[in-house]
């Protein structure tokens, strides 16, 4: 049956001669895989709306678990800023891959929103790094592997903690740090308010270069020891960011 459906475009490959195959995490279905028949062309009214990190209105016959067939596709909204800054576009495509992986494991309709939050905040200028940072921890706990964010992950202490480590696993309060190294306590504090903040309430970001800094590096560790996930997209933004 025909239907419309907004998504955003996570990968596309090349098929048969003109055409492509896209798939779309959607609001409505989560992500489906849709034949574009001569979306390749540079003819095709569809070119440009069924190109990868596009966030489109997609008219299609649904196809239940199978490919589903492309009608027709108009921009939401053409993500000019990210498109013209090499930068952003690393952090688009690095959130996009991630996303793709995260919702294999976890088919939560949270994940889209989220998502399409975090990529519209970025449009806006909004900091990408942190924006960044606040989707991974939420998306740690889609991943089944996010660490408490109250307690010493040694004691279970709710008082004291000193710091956040990732060879740890978490919180380390100061009656149990060996060779962790103390975290400003904004840190801890930034950690707890990414993780419960509402990505849609955020109008403006400011944080220290230094917390912003220290939160990030912890969580590229902790993504490497505990989620089993290694995607080319991030390698690229480390290189863009140094």
């Amino acid at each position: 049956m025909l239907e419309e459906v907004d998504g955003f475009i996570l990968t596309e490959m090349p098929y048969k001669e003109s055409s492509k195959i896209i798939n779309v995490l959607t609001k409505e279905y989560g992500i489906i895989g849709i034949l574009a028949k001569g979306a390749a062309s540079l003819k095709s009214k569809n070119r440009v709306a069924t190109m990868r990190l596009s966030y489109a209105k997609f008219n299609i016959y649904y196809k239940k678990d199978k490919l589903s067939t492309l009608v027709s596709a108009d921009i939401i909204n053409p993500l000019k800023n990210i498109r013209s800054d090499i930068f952003l576009i690393s952090y688009v495509s690095y959130i996009t891959e991630l996303t793709y992986q995260v919702y294999k494991q976890s088919e939560s309709k949270e994940i889209y929103d989220n998502f399409i939050t975090t990529i519209l905040k970025i449009e806006d200028g909004l900091d990408p790094l942190v924006l960044t940072n606040i989707l991974e921890i939420k998306y740690l706990e889609k991943l089944g592997v996010l660490f408490d964010l109250n307690e010493c992950v040694f004691c279970k202490s709710l008082q004291g903690i000193a710091t956040i480590s990732a060879d740890a696993g978490g919180f380390v309060c100061q009656k149990c740090l060996t060779n962790e190294i103390p975290v400003n306590p904004k840190v801890i504090k930034m950690i707890r308010m990414y993780y419960y903040i509402n990505i849609e309430s955020i109008k403006d970001i400011k944080v220290e270069e230094s917390i912003k800094k220290t939160i990030n590096n912890f969580l590229d560790i902790y993504y490497e020891k505990y989620t089993g996930l290694y995607l080319n997209s991030k390698n690229f933004l480390k290189s863009i960011d140094k």
